[in-house]
């Protein structure tokens, strides 16, 4: 997913997609310019003050304490606006930062499964982690330090021009010198920023593919690590990522290193070469000793503003690569939309779907059909099952009726609407889903029956607890409903946690439920208990279910045999095993097993 480096003047515009961020505080941000301002110009006073208090201060009879109060007073002005522009920006930073994370993770949570098939979670994880920080950074530090340092830097060579302008000319064509280095050099910068970033992120991808899924993926995936003995192979996979960052890393350090010495070695030559010029207008009597000394301390102002400029340059450029990073995730558009006018999906007790010569290929495999013609009616409050081998197209079917993808050809239409006319969360407010491996949250069983439907009653969660026949084991847990369940159910045995997703889609109450194998897993007596627990989800409903094991369905209406994503056999029970086709001979391999 890494994109090549783009060019320098791209890259930089980049960060033009940060002021949606910044725009809704542009009163902070204002507030954060005029310290800033008010700071430089205290700064700026400075050097008039000790020119003063050289050239008068020192004469019999002058005010030498009313001098230094003056410079105290002036110490003091420039600390509290320091201090007021310094929260201010850092809290831009944060809030900014908190409102693209936000952002990002909002986009990825409507796109659609097949965005997954081409990018690495770790890399998406990388992006909202350390790219943000380093936006973090600039944006709370180093713009705020960026531009302080170039409002010095003009105001210092106004007052250099003004305080002895045959100086000034001769700063000016120094500073030019100690330019021509960094913008060399910045350039290999800015190059192996972008590069550094990636190998981050391919670095935390590389890590992903090893863990079971985002929060907590590697402790999860220790047990199947340790059992296959593939502790060294992943410690090398992860070393070898980490490697490749660090080497870049300092590629780039090293440049930054070179860049730093030029502009210190170059600035503090030239300001000792002016020093000496001045030292001679003073012995001349062409310049006075406190014009001198300010035009120093301007100059080291200046100087210093030039490599605080420098520094935070870097920064910039990591900055907009890192931005450009997230620009790319925050303009992902998902495959599947609502559209602008979408029909209105009536809700019914129980729902009808009809597949009409349905056609589907995945976008990751556009040579393989996945379902190929498919004609189907299922009628309200029928349950349904369909079997055959892996990769006959079961799952697909399931995809499809989500919406989760839209069909390649024909149409799906649930309650005589076609899918792609309706806004997809629509159309998934009415179906209820039971998945083979139920996904429970870290929560307590309250929270995680409840995700079937938030507004749901702590009485009505209850009582479809007790339909999914989950309240006998939830109510032996130590707090109950509130027991923390574990990170993925883990407190939980396989039947428990297969009942706490039948109880969610109880609690959903759809006209339309799916049932992805919901036992397979299970032993016989955690089976029998789920079962049960089915039969109260399936009543009354309109039921389509996956079967691997085809003792589960035989009280099913209806029996679809697919394979090849076509439909090559349907009937009851009964009728399939007296044909004696595809069913039966799977039939026969599970007696035989």
């Amino acid at each position: 997913m890494s994109a090549p480096v783009a060019p320098p003047r791209r890259r930089l515009r980049s960060l033009s997609g940060l002021w949606p961020f910044l725009a809704p505080y542009r009163r902070q941000l204002l507030w954060a310019l005029v310290l800033l301002v008010l700071a430089s110009l205290a700064m700026l006073a400075a050097p008039l003050a000790v020119r003063d208090l050289i050239d008068h201060g020192f004469e019999p009879g002058a005010a030498i304490h009313g001098y230094f109060l003056g410079l105290f007073a002036l110490a003091m002005l420039a600390g509290i606006l320091m201090a007021g522009r310094y929260y201010m920006v850092s809290w831009l930073g944060e809030r900014v930062t908190a409102d693209l994370r936000s952002a990002v993770y909002r986009r990825m949570l409507v796109q659609s499964p097949g965005y997954f098939e081409h990018t690495q979670t770790g890399e998406v994880l990388s992006r909202l982690t350390a790219d943000t920080t380093v936006i973090q950074t600039v944006v709370g530090s180093s713009m705020s330090m960026g531009l302080r340092s170039a409002a010095q830097f003009l105001g210092g060579m106004v007052m250099l021009a003004v305080t002895s302008l045959t100086l000034f000319a001769v700063t000016l064509g120094l500073l030019v010198v100690v330019m021509v280095p960094i913008v060399i050099v910045s350039r290999q910068v800015r190059r192996l920023s972008r590069e550094s970033q990636d190998r981050v992120a391919d670095t935390a991808a590389v890590a992903a593919e090893t863990m079971e899924y985002v929060a907590g993926e590697m402790l999860n995936a220790i047990p199947t690590v340790q059992a296959f003995t593939q502790e060294g192979f992943e410690a090398r996979r992860f070393d070898h990522g980490v490697t490749r960052s660090f080497v870049t890393a300092m590629a780039r350090t090293r440049l930054r290193a070179i860049m730093t010495a030029s502009i210190v070695g170059g600035v503090f030559g030239a300001i000792v070469f002016v020093l000496w010029l001045g030292a001679r207008a003073v012995i001349d009597g062409s310049m006075t000793a406190g014009e001198l000394a300010s035009f120093v301390l301007y100059a080291m102002i200046t100087a210093g503003a030039i490599g605080v400029i420098a520094e935070v340059w870097g920064e910039v450029l990591r900055a907009a690569g890192a931005t450009e990073r997230l620009m790319e995730l925050l303009s992902a558009e998902p495959d599947i939309q609502a559209p602008a006018q979408p029909a209105v999906l009536p809700r019914q007790p129980q729902a009808e779907v009809i597949l009409d010569a349905v056609h589907f290929v995945y976008p990751s495999r556009p040579d393989t059909p996945a379902l190929d013609g498919l004609n189907l009616v299922i009628h309200p409050g029928e349950t349904v099952a369909l079997v055959g081998p892996s990769g006959a197209g079961k799952t697909t079917v399931f995809q499809l009726l989500m919406r989760y993808y839209d069909v390649s050809g024909g149409a799906i239409r649930f309650n005589g609407v076609d899918l792609r006319e309706v806004d997809p969360r629509a159309l998934r407010a009415q179906i209820g889903i039971v998945p083979q491996d139920a996904v429970i949250f870290s929560g307590s069983a309250l929270e995680n029956i409840r995700y079937g439907r938030a507004d749901a009653s702590d009485d009505e969660v209850k009582a479809a607890a007790r339909l999914a026949l989950a309240d006998e084991f939830i109510a032996r847990l130590p707090q109950g409903y509130d027991t923390f369940v574990g990170e993925r159910g883990l407190r939980l045995s396989g039947g428990q946690r297969q009942r706490v997703a039948i109880a969610r889609a109880i609690l959903r109450d759809p006209p339309l439920l799916l049932l992805d194998e919901a036992t397979s897993a299970l032993d016989a007596e955690s089976e029998a208990l789920v079962q049960q627990g089915l039969a109260a989800a399936m009543r009354h409903r309109t039921t389509l279910v996956i079967a691997h094991r085809l003792a589960t369905v035989r009280k099913a209406d209806r029996i679809v045999v697919l394979e090849g994503g076509r439909i090559v056999e349907i009937g009851t029970p009964a009728e399939l095993m007296q044909q004696g086709g595809l069913y039966a001979r799977l039939a026969s391999f599970q007696v035989m097993a």
